[in-house]
């Protein structure tokens, strides 16, 4: 699926944040504030075993949503759930007794019509082969700013693309996971495309897959055929067509920049990346972008086939 080709509005989206209705720093209606304050559209609360309801403003779309913990293979494998866009405020059981794995944690969310993606696998300490085969999981994060700050686990990538290879099509959303605000928030967004600016229209792009996640590069265009992958975007480093192992293209900014099947369109007066093409390997399970900027700064898309 490609966004790019789809109607709608572009929405930024903060998915992962807390107050102190759980252990986040804030209370509800100061960190819809902070974040409305910041440029995005679309806040999600997910405090821990909590359903937090705050107005959303006229800037700023406010999710009701919560962080679910599950059991991963076992007691001592913790896994954390988002369960995004909680619309009635549910009977959740007491934290210290729980649900117990993390199938019937995922259950559970999408009997409530909200969306279930895996948190900080990295940083959780999981491995692929714990959560790629549980039913109704639609994603997991691949970037948690929060984790990356404080023991730099936030990447998990390697999880998603393991899964990917495998045959589990998951998508990958960027959060901040914001505990204390200014410190660790607008770090990491994703941007949906939805039919409309409601919680409906941006969680069935959740779920779709309508949607790229960043922490500072911008996506403008994307087109896609059965050779190639060509992408306009704000100014890069680097561009790389990720597609198995040892399978992909990728092209670099700079004179001495190395082009592995992709040939640079455009650049800026800087020598960065605006526009490039990247050659689609032949008979790969998918295929997603991934493009870094002088900062190190990401934004990932979907998979694309």
């Amino acid at each position: 699926m490609n966004p790019f080709e789809d109607g709608g509005v572009w929405l930024r989206c903060a998915l992962h944040a807390h107050t102190t209705n759980s252990d986040g720093e804030l209370p509800p209606d100061k960190l819809v504030r902070h974040y409305e304050w910041a440029g995005f559209d679309v806040l999600a609360i997910t405090d821990h075993w909590v359903r937090t309801v705050e107005p959303s403003t006229e800037r700023l779309l406010v999710i009701p949503s919560t962080e679910l913990n599950a059991t991963a293979g076992g007691p001592e494998h913790d896994a954390h759930v988002l369960a995004l866009g909680l619309g009635v405020d549910p009977e959740l059981p007491d934290v210290e007794v729980g649900f117990g794995t993390l199938g019937e944690v995922v259950a559970w969310v999408n009997e409530q019509g909200a969306v279930p993606y895996l948190a900080h696998t990295y940083w959780s300490g999981l491995r692929t082969d714990q959560f790629e085969g549980c039913d109704g999981l639609v994603g997991i994060e691949v970037w948690n700013a929060g984790c990356e700050l404080e023991v730099g686990r936030g990447d998990s990538s390697l999880h998603w693309d393991e899964a990917l290879e495998r045959g589990r099509r998951f998508f990958a959303i960027a959060a901040d996971d914001s505990h204390y605000p200014g410190y660790d928030s607008a770090l990491a967004w994703t941007w949906v495309r939805a039919g409309e600016e409601s919680a409906e229209a941006v969680l069935a792009a959740l779920r779709e897959g309508r949607f790229y996640s960043s922490t500072g590069p911008v996506v403008h265009e994307l087109e896609i055929s059965d050779e190639t992958v060509e992408v306009r975007c704000s100014p890069v480093a680097s561009a790389t067509l990720v597609a198995g192992r040892r399978r992909g293209a990728r092209a670099n900014a700079g004179r001495l920049g190395y082009p592995h099947r992709s040939r640079i369109l455009e650049t800026n007066d800087d020598g960065l990346i605006t526009s490039v093409r990247l050659e689609r390997p032949p008979s790969t399970p998918y295929g997603r972008l991934e493009l870094r900027d002088p900062e190190g700064r990401r934004a990932w898309t979907n998979p694309l086939w």
